[in-house]
């Protein structure tokens, strides 16, 4: 039994991802294209969204699969005939708890060590691509738009940094719009601000009162385009990139990085323990929900049913808890509110699939 949960969860683990990576994987790819990034960056920025991603999938894979096998197992009638044999629904259950932890370990590793870690380096190079002008901007042989009214073109960008036969429109004044075109042009760096530096060029300037067309050649003019590229430096780190033991043991100064207080980081530490407990909760609910009630010619859809209810019974309960929980740092225990109660309903299921007598009509017999 153990061997099949671990098959059809890598399945069900696969698809998930997969959909989920995908979704996110559209997203960026318009945004980091649009921006003139290169496909090698767009492939780096997948591969370290990839771990949050996996930890969305894994405690969903787990629930999925458990539900799966025990279907199969109790309509192929293997379940009827294992209970027969005297084994309890707890002596049932062990293989899917060997199987909850497995998963409970993965997602142990995920949640405090791998999507800290990628969400740091995903961070940090938004932040990068964010600061770099020619990735932004500074693109050859596009259009490119890096604010409204403002069109950039330059046919090409030499390794020195020079670039050649640029025009650059600036239509944000609805009475007056500028065209500039020079045949080479550099971006100068000043005082933290940005030049665009254009040699030996025309300015062309429209008014459109009266559709009256001024020309002017320059030698040398510098166009400011700091405006065009201003980007919030990068101010600390967020709490998702913090490591678990920062979370639960906040300083002044930790608070003021993240901007978050005390209870919010206390509460993020501990959800990260209930997220890979999630995944064990999962597992159990499924198999657990479906043991109810006893063998059926028409199958276990309504099992099935109850099972999806009470997953999303848990999720809200984990809502609920971590909302208390950010509210006061005393109240760290409510994030494991949901698992508490996760655990406490497989105890209750369990115990009353054990019982299958509570669940058959009583036929009274009138003498």
């Amino acid at each position: 039994m153990l061997s099949q949960l671990m098959v059809v969860f890598g399945f069900f683990s696969l698809v998930l991802v997969m959909v989920y990576w995908i979704n996110r994987a559209v997203v960026l790819f318009d945004r980091l294209i649009a921006d003139g990034q290169s496909a090698g960056v767009f492939l780096e920025f997948t591969a370290l969204s990839l771990p949050a991603v996996i930890r969305l999938a894994l405690p969903l894979s787990a629930f999925a699969a458990s539900v799966y096998v025990t279907n199969r197992m109790a309509t192929e009638s293997e379940l009827v005939v294992v209970q027969a044999t005297g084994f309890s629904a707890y002596r049932l259950a062990r293989p899917v708890l060997y199987f909850g932890l497995i998963v409970f370990a993965l997602m142990l590793v995920l949640m405090h060590y791998l999507v800290p870690l990628s969400t740091a380096q995903l961070n940090e190079r938004r932040a990068e691509i964010a600061q770099n002008v020619s990735a932004r901007l500074l693109t050859e042989g596009q259009f490119m738009e890096p604010a409204d009214g403002i069109t950039v073109y330059i046919r090409d960008i030499t390794p020195e940094g020079e670039l050649r036969d640029i025009l650059l429109s600036d239509i944000r004044d609805p009475d007056s719009h500028l065209t500039y075109t020079a045949a080479k042009a550099y971006l100068v760096r000043t005082d933290g601000d940005a030049q665009l530096v254009m040699v030996d060029g025309l300015a062309q300037t429209l008014r459109t009162s009266d559709q009256r067309l001024f020309i002017t050649s320059f030698a040398d003019f510098a166009y400011n385009i700091g405006d065009l590229m201003a980007v919030a430096e990068r101010d600390g780190r967020a709490s998702q990139e913090l490591m678990t033991w920062e979370l639960l043991n906040p300083t002044p100064e930790l608070e003021e990085e993240t901007g978050k207080d005390a209870a919010r980081l206390i509460s993020e530490g501990h959800d990260r323990f209930g997220q890979a407990l999630l995944g064990t909760v999962g597992a159990l609910l499924g198999f657990s929900a479906l043991l109810v009630g006893g063998f059926s010619r028409f199958g276990v859809w309504r099992q099935i049913i109850g099972a999806i209810f009470l997953i999303i019974v848990i999720k809200a309960l984990e809502t609920v808890g971590l909302n208390i929980a950010r509210s006061n740092p005393q109240l760290w225990f409510s994030t494991y509110l949901s698992i508490i109660t996760g655990f406490l309903i497989i105890w209750a299921l369990l115990f009353l699939s054990g019982r299958p007598a509570l669940f058959k009509r009583r036929v009274q017999v009138q003498s």
